[in-house]
């Protein structure tokens, strides 16, 4: 039976879904034929496909406090993931676009991973149920206090196992009904339920996957198993960054990074249905149409593709994300896009359709997707770090050029190398590659006096600085919230941690943790060597040695 509240607001429903670490090239509508997508791919049948949509800074805390506030780093301060002590708050004085929308009479509700900074500050949510990745305290996380209220508050690794374990293939040690990315869909449809449109709402449903770990519940991690194309390699050099990003994956073999990608596509595949989910609670509440829905990501992930992992890299597989917008009054159905967009246009475009004014002077780099055209869509900038750390880059149509302030420049055909496996700019490059990276970077210092970090530029040219010395580092993200249980047993319930370890790779042989540096960092986190050895030899007894 479908319900219909009779409202005089009649301004537009928002629902803002967004996947973690999803790269755009993982998803059907985007040409990914290997992958099963229908429900984002069904959006976007019905919508509209921007097929150049950027992160602007590829990494998940500034990715989304850019995305909150429409503006970067020069003003959020997050150049990188900043975690407390040493992290600063989000500035209360920079305005977001819950806030503005709570302000103008949205009902604001956020449900899953946020990765604001203070934690629990909502930012202009009026419902705020969150879900994160390492929660400083149960308390803190809506979603552990659910799983302790289903009996599974003994679980420390409830979004995988992400320290020894990170990016090696693993499964959930969840039953599905109780998966992070089925509790995110469920606590919408719940929001949706109870809210049922009684004024205009916004909902920022935000799943963690597919970040890793890649913990696929069981019935979907063989979705894809020998179905995945083979890794992107490089022709030239990489990046000194780049270089540093290869020690993140630490699989064992070209076995296990296979499997990693295909458990990858799985986890895409179970957030797609969660997608659906949502999107026929619309339709039952008579809504869908009422609703402008924008699928996006904060950023991607390498995937191994040029031998890298993760994010940080200025390369598309981690910077290009998806940006699938439906809305019936403004947009017609199987359009395409080829204009650049980026996170920093979902602030203007979300005001602009709830007729909305920013309430600051802050000179935001993004504009309404129905905007006038000021901004100038034939170029994309992107940024990430601060020192010799730091890039910045610049796309046009054809080409992409990376300038980095403590390594070499890199220049990509995106056309003829969209996988940017050749830097035309390496040794040199021909003198008319030399002229196509110096159109483009006199145009990127324009981008980053504007709207980079302070002190970038320097007299009309990017600032000198030392070059960069890579930092080879593994992932060590033991739970945190385990720290703060103070009551009395609450830590003697827990699981063994290496118990855990084995329990999430019994069913993936590809998994090898002695053959990776799961040793060293378990040893650095205080475990005793017999134990860690006795792990070692309880995996391989277990068929992942």
């Amino acid at each position: 039976m479908r319900f219909r509240v009779n409202r005089e607001d009649r301004r537009p429903n928002i629902l803002l879904i967004t996947c973690d670490q999803l790269r755009s090239d993982y998803l059907g509508c985007y040409g990914a034929g290997f992958m099963q997508t229908p429900h984002i791919d069904a959006l976007a049948a019905e919508g509209r496909v921007y097929e150049n949509a950027y992160s602007p800074n590829p990494v998940c805390i500034p990715a989304r406090m850019g995305l909150l506030t429409g503006l970067g780093c020069r003003h959020h301060q997050f150049y990188d993931n900043r975690w407390a002590p040493d992290a600063p708050p989000l500035s209360y004085r920079l305005p977001t676009f819950p806030q503005i929308l709570s302000d103008s009479g949205y009902d604001t509700c956020a449900v899953g991973k946020m990765h604001f900074q203070p934690e629990r500050r909502a930012s202009g949510f009026d419902h705020f149920f969150a879900m994160e990745e390492g929660p400083s305290s149960r308390e803190a996380d809506s979603y552990l206090q659910f799983l302790k209220e289903q009996g599974y508050g003994r679980v420390q690794s409830f979004h995988g196992v992400r320290h020894c374990l990170y990016m090696q293939p693993q499964r959930s040690l969840l039953p599905e009904a109780l998966h992070g990315s089925r509790w995110v869909a469920d606590r919408s449809i719940q929001y949706l339920d109870e809210q049922r449109g009684r004024r205009p709402f916004l909902l920022w449903t935000s799943f963690i996957h597919p970040h890793p770990p890649f913990d696929a519940p069981d019935e979907w991690a063989e979705m894809y198993a020998g179905k995945l194309p083979a890794p992107a390699v490089p022709k030239t050099p990489l990046g000194l960054l780049a270089e540093e990003n290869k020690t993140l994956g630490d699989l064992a073999d070209d076995a296990s990074l296979q499997r990693m990608r295909e458990l990858y596509a799985a986890c895409v595949s179970y957030c797609d249905h969660q997608v659906g989910r949502i999107v026929e609670k619309l339709k039952e509440l008579d809504l869908y149409d009422d609703t402008l829905i924008l699928f996006t990501s904060d950023h991607g992930e390498m995937l191994g593709d040029l031998g890298t992992y993760q994010k940080f890299l200025p390369y598309d597989a981690s910077c290009k994300v998806p940006f699938v917008l439906r809305w019936p009054q403004r947009v017609g159905a199987g359009e395409r896009d080829p204009r650049f967009v980026d996170l920093y246009d979902i602030l203007p475009t979300f005001l602009d359709v709830a007729g909305a004014a920013y309430p600051d002077v802050y000179d935001l780099p993004g504009e309404s997707v129905f905007g006038e055209g000021v901004k100038d869509r034939r170029y994309q900038y992107a940024e990430h770090q601060q020192g010799s750390k730091r890039w910045c880059m610049l796309r046009d149509e054809r080409y992409k050029y990376v300038y980095s302030y403590g390594d070499d420049e890199q220049l990509f055909d995106m056309v003829a190398d969209p996988q940017e496996t050749e830097n035309l700019l390496c040794g040199g490059g021909t003198p008319e590659m030399r002229a196509v990276g110096d159109r483009l970077r006199r145009r990127l210092i324009r981008y980053e006096a504007r709207y980079g970090l302070k002190g970038g530029i320097v007299n009309g040219d990017f600032e000198k600085r030392p070059r960069y010395q890579p930092s080879l580092y593994w992932e060590e993200n033991f739970p945190p919230f385990v720290r703060s249980l103070v009551r009395e047993g609450e830590r003697e319930e827990l699981d063994d941690m290496l118990d855990e370890v084995l329990w999430a790779i019994q069913k993936e042989p590809t998994s090898k943790p002695a053959q990776t540096h799961a040793r060293d960092i378990l040893l650095r986190a205080g475990y005793a060597e017999e134990r860690v050895d006795a792990l070692m030899e309880r995996a391989k007894a277990q068929g992942n040695g």
